[in-house]
């Protein structure tokens, strides 16, 4: 048996960093979906606000 077939059985018992890569994945998905929804109330009470000024049209009133 070669060298690279040892350590490759070897690698193959612990976590690869495939593996790894994509448990960090999760974790940093699940954590901006949980920013997202506990900052949409104000994200949407700026959009109303924005929608009630007049948005991009209010440059000529907003000077």
């Amino acid at each position: 048996m070669t060298k690279f077939l040892r350590r490759r059985r070897r690698a193959a018992r612990g976590i690869s960093g495939r593996q790894v890569l994509a448990a960090q994945a999760v974790a940093l998905g699940c954590l901006g979906a949980a920013l997202f929804v506990k900052e949409l109330p104000g994200i949407a009470r700026e959009l109303k606000i924005y929608r009630l000024t007049g948005g991009l049209r209010a440059a000529r009133r907003y000077p």
